[in-house]
């Protein structure tokens, strides 16, 4: 397997095929880089060199006790930048990869970054707090918690086969083989990594970060997305961006990578040849 060392001894498994302009995807939480799979085979057939790794503690990374925050995912993700000679590359994150993106981009991407996409992704701050009213309240991420230290296999087989990918929505038609590949990913890291990074991509607050990118910066979300209200997101994230642009999906959910890859695909395609 392809793998890194970062300073702190962590052993960081990573994805790296074709060659030309390099675009970085960042995973979600609590799943991998296989995650990507529509993203990478779309991006390698059409000329780049794409690259995703998995998070500290997720997929086939180490499953390490410590360092499952904001600060040590950024700084992992610059040490594979560093030791692959990443330059002019496209960072593109998930959910809790956007947050990853963000951080990294604002804090280490200097000289090494041409644009970045925040996907259905946390930033600013998922938490409701008195600066941030319309956040989610402090009980969401502590029953995620509970869920997951009593019954983690049934509690992720449920994200997915509900309101992750809006299988739960009137109409809707689950897929099973993608509900179970979310399952075999999320199963695949550690459950302590998970339970920590519950904080990580609740808590952290990204508003300075998102005020200090100064690359071209595309948000993108569902407006039925169940598990990052897009109100308190995407639409919050562009405003704080230098040279931020959105787009809002309707009806698109949590999961809209996989469920609307061929439209999404698309989209992301005209921003990086933009």
């Amino acid at each position: 397997m392809s793998t890194i060392t970062t300073k702190d001894g962590v052993s960081i498994f990573y994805k790296d095929w074709g060659h030309g302009q390099p675009i970085v995807f960042h995973h979600g939480w609590p799943l991998s880089s296989d995650d990507w799979d529509a993203q990478m085979m779309f991006f390698v057939l059409q000329g780049y060199r794409v690259i995703a790794h998995d998070r500290r503690g997720h997929g086939r990374s180490s499953q390490v006790s410590d360092g499952h925050d904001m600060d040590h995912y950024a700084a992992d993700v610059a040490a594979l930048a560093e030791a692959l000679d990443l330059k002019d590359a496209i960072h593109i994150g998930h959910s809790t990869g956007g947050g990853e993106v963000t951080r990294y981009v604002a804090r280490h991407g200097n000289g090494r970054v041409a644009k970045a996409v925040l996907v259905s992704a946390v930033p600013p701050l998922m938490l409701k707090t008195a600066s941030n009213p319309d956040g989610l309240p402090i009980e969401v991420f502590d029953g995620f918690r509970r869920d997951l230290a009593a019954n983690r296999a049934q509690f992720y087989r449920d994200v997915a086969a509900g309101p992750f990918y809006g299988f739960n929505r009137p109409g809707a038609k689950p897929l099973e083989g993608v509900i179970q590949n979310w399952w075999r990913q999320g199963m695949n890291g550690g459950a302590k990594a998970h339970y920590e990074g519950i904080k990580a991509f609740s808590e952290t607050d990204f508003t300075e970060d998102l005020k200090a990118i100064d690359v071209p910066t595309l948000v993108l979300q569902g407006d039925d997305d169940q598990i990052v209200p897009y109100k308190d997101a995407a639409l919050l994230s562009a405003k704080l961006l230098k040279h931020g642009s959105l787009k809002i999906y309707s009806g698109y959910p949590h999961g809209m990578l996989t469920t609307h890859a061929d439209v999404i695909n698309q989209d992301l395609l005209d921003f990086v040849r933009g």
